[in-house]
């Protein structure tokens, strides 16, 4: 009659004892089967002993930490949540400085800011030498009331690569908004056009290893051309096309090709592409770009360059703008671009005083949120729609010096 054993091993696997039933044919154990048995369960101690140290490890870095690993963990975990931004500004590489801590953005208290704490900023994002340390009150919108000041008493020697490398006290007091860090770089000049009647026309070339090369016109459209022009500082994208004539085709390398950009990209480097220098394009593919002209704006007719008729340049003319839907938010953006103070009421009695225009209008329509950097980037009429006469011309008057921009502007040289 078969017996039932029990093969009761000590194996630790939490709380208790591994219990394996056997049946045999006779009380004595079949030598090879213990022999397997023992195989068997060692292999699975080891497996989830492994289990158990990885478990370990993923709870020590997520919080759980052995005491004598806590430092060098903590730094890691430090440098891996850690990134830096610039806000605000016209362009990635300028703006208020902000900072990422555990998943949270918030600003940087100009406690001991300078230009070497800059310098490491523009460093870490990939932006040319700094420039200067501009106070981040002057980038709009300001932060937000809610929003923390993560950092203060930052002290970089200005050879860190990244900012969260240098001296720096996570413990802030008495250090509010108004206080925040700025940081403006040198834009790195990544792209451009060439060979056509002006930088804002011609054929893309990027910048790769320090080398320039062209982009195939797989998959390009419009919104990767807005981009193009954009970080050019050129005016809207008009054109793009298959380039080009055997005289105007490029030389060197084709570096991109399938860029698909939405058109909001600060930088053509930040849209979607294929890999670098991989594609089976040829310069008959090359892309051609053209933009309008860069935007400029002026007020004439007042006393100085913050007050006047306001003007602007449109295929090398200059025209005036109707007061159609014209407001305090389409005048706050031109004193800013213009580097003047906030705007000054003018009742149309007054903007008498600065005569009226003669020529083209240009602009109708104009709308802005009052966040814009430039009029352009405003939503208007087509150049040159409207249903105005020069009685309509706008009229701006700005303080003459805006007071965030008092003791930020860097010193001029002895």
């Amino acid at each position: 009659m078969a017996r039932l054993f029990f093969l009761i091993v000590a194996f630790f696997t939490g709380p208790g004892l591994l219990v394996l039933p056997l049946t045999g044919a006779s009380a004595s154990f079949n030598s090879t089967f213990v022999l397997e048995m023992h195989h068997l369960l060692c292999s699975t101690w080891l497996r989830m002993a492994s289990m158990q140290q990885s478990a370990d490890w993923v709870s020590d870095t997520t919080g759980h930490l052995p005491e004598e690993s806590l430092g060098t963990a903590q730094t890691i975990h430090r440098e891996s949540s850690s990134h830096v931004r610039l806000v605000g500004g016209p362009h990635r590489c300028e703006g208020r400085v902000e900072v990422q801590r555990n998943g949270e953005w918030g600003t940087v208290c100009d406690d001991g800011w300078d230009m070497n704490d800059v310098a490491v900023v523009c460093r870490e994002l990939g932006c040319g030498a700094a420039i200067w340390t501009p106070s981040g009150v002057i980038y709009k919108p300001l932060a937000d009331e809610d929003q923390k000041v993560l950092i203060q008493d930052v002290n970089c020697t200005g050879v860190e690569e990244n900012l969260i490398q240098c001296e720096q006290d996570e413990d802030v007091y008495s250090c509010s908004h108004n206080e925040d860090a700025g940081a403006k770089c040198e834009f790195p000049e990544t792209v451009q056009l060439v060979g056509g009647p002006g930088r804002c026309k011609g054929r893309v070339e990027v910048k790769h290893k320090g080398q320039w090369g062209t982009v195939c016109k797989a998959g390009w459209n419009l919104s990767a051309a807005k981009v193009v022009c954009r970080q050019l500082g050129c005016g809207r994208a008009i054109l793009t096309q298959r380039c080009c004539s055997k005289s105007t085709q490029g030389q060197g390398p084709i570096w991109l090709s399938e860029v698909s950009c939405s058109g909001k990209e600060a930088d053509l480097q930040d849209c979607p592409s294929g890999l670098w220098g991989k594609n089976n394009c040829t310069h008959d593919e090359d892309t051609w770009v053209e933009c309008e002209d860069p935007f400029q704006l002026r007020l004439v007719g007042g006393e100085s360059k913050c007050s006047g008729r306001l003007e602007v340049l449109h295929k090398g003319e200059w025209g005036t703008v109707c007061d159609d839907g014209w407001g305090e938010k389409e005048e706050q953006v031109v004193c800013k671009q213009l580097g003047c103070g906030e705007p000054v009421f003018v009742s149309a009695k007054d903007r008498r005083r600065f005569g009226f225009g003669n020529g083209r209008i240009w602009l109708d329509d104009v709308y802005c949120s009052g966040q814009e950097q430039s009029l352009e980037q405003c939503r208007h009429r087509f150049w040159g729609h409207h249903n105005c006469n020069h009685r309509e011309d706008v009229a701006v008057d700005c303080l003459e010096h805006n007071p965030d921009l008092l003791g930020a502007l860097p010193a001029d040289p002895e």
